[in-house]
C-alpha cells in the first residue's frame, strides 16, 4: 500500500500551536542525527528533494539505506554532488522533465533566524535548492545549532550570477550597502552547476531579508539570492549534547 504523500508528513500540526518543538535523546555527531531523522519522514510514493551539503549528506545517506531496505522514493537532487551521492546509495532519480512537483525536500542552511528565514548557499547550489524548494510541497531543513541565529548576516549573502558583467552586478549590489566578494576555488572563479558564478556579499545584519531579496532581484545579471523566504515548513536541529530540536513554521500549513 502507496501512503499519500500529502498526509502524515507532519502529524503534530495543530493549528492552535505556533512553534512545535519535539526532543529526542540520542546519540551521535548532530549533522548526523538531523539529516537522519528528517530522511525517516519520507514516505512511500514520494517525490523528494535532495539538498546540498554536509548535513543533508547524511540525510541522502539514510534515504539510500531505507531504498535498500524497499522505500519506494524518487529523488530530485539539487546539485552534481548531490546526484553522485544518491546514484552510488541506489535512490532512483528523475528530473523536471518528468515531474513538476515535489512532496519532500530536505536541505541544509548556512543560517537559519527565528522566522524560519535563510541564507543558504554556502555550497554553490543555491539556484537549484531554490528551485526545488518552491516546487516542494514541504521543505525540512536540517542543521546544528550553530546556524541558527537572531538575525541573519553573519554569513555573507551568496548570489549567484551571469559570468557576463559580472564586475557590473557586483558594483549594483555594492550600492545596496555591501561588499561582494567573487568566490574562487584554487585561483580561479568559482563555477555553479549551472555555469554561473557566485558573489558573496557581506551585508552585516540583514534588517529586512524581504526588502533585500526584492532589490538584489531586480539588479539585471543575478540569477538569484541565497535568502530564502516562506519556504522552510520544518527544521530539524541536531545538538551537541545528543538530543535533536523540531520545530514547525506557524506560517506555513
Amino acid at each position: 500500500m502507496i501512503n499519500s504523500p500529502r498526509i502524515g508528513i507532519f502529524p503534530e500540526n495543530d493549528p492552535e500551536r505556533t512553534v512545535t518543538v519535539r526532543n529526542h535523546k540520542v546519540a551521535g555527531n548532530p549533522k548526523k542525527l538531523a539529516g537522519e531523522r528528517a530522511a525517516e519522514l519520507a514516505g512511500d510514493g514520494m517525490t523528494v528533494g535532495l539538498g546540498t551539503g554536509s548535513t543533508a549528506f547524511y540525510a541522502i545517506q539514510k534515504l539510500g539505506e531505507r531504498v535498500r531496505e524497499g522505500l519506494l522514493i524518487r529523488g530530485v537532487p539539487t546539485s552534481e554532488q548531490s546526484r553522485i551521492q544518491a546514484e552510488s546509495e541506489g535512490i532512483p532519480l528523475i528530473d523536471f522533465a518528468q515531474t513538476t512537483r515535489i512532496d519532500l525536500t530536505i536541505d541544509g542552511a548556512d543560517e537559519i533566524d527565528p522566522a524560519f528565514i535563510l541564507i543558504k548557499g554556502g555550497g554553490g547550489a543555491l539556484f537549484r535548492e531554490k528551485l526545488v524548494a518552491t516546487a516542494s510541497l514541504r521543505e525540512i531543513i536540517v542543521a546544528d545549532e550553530s546556524k541558527l541565529k537572531d538575525r541573519l548576516g553573519g554569513f555573507p549573502l551568496p548570489v549567484e550570477v551571469v559570468p557576463f558583467g559580472w564586475q557590473y552586478v557586483r558594483l549594483k549590489l555594492e550600492a545596496l550597502g555591501c561588499r561582494a566578494r567573487l568566490r574562487r576555488r584554487e585561483n580561479r572563479p568559482f563555477v555553479t552547476d549551472n555555469g554561473n558564478h557566485i558573489l558573496d556579499c557581506a551585508f552585516g545584519v540583514i534588517e529586512d531579508p524581504a526588502e533585500l531579496e526584492r532589490r538584489i532581484a531586480a539588479i539585471c545579471g543575478v540569477v538569484e539570492s541565497g535568502l530564502f523566504i516562506g519556504l522552510a515548513h520544518r527544521i530539524v536541529i541536531g545538538k551537541a549534547d545528543g538530543t535533536l530540536e523540531e520545530r514547525v513554521n506557524p506560517r506555513l500549513r
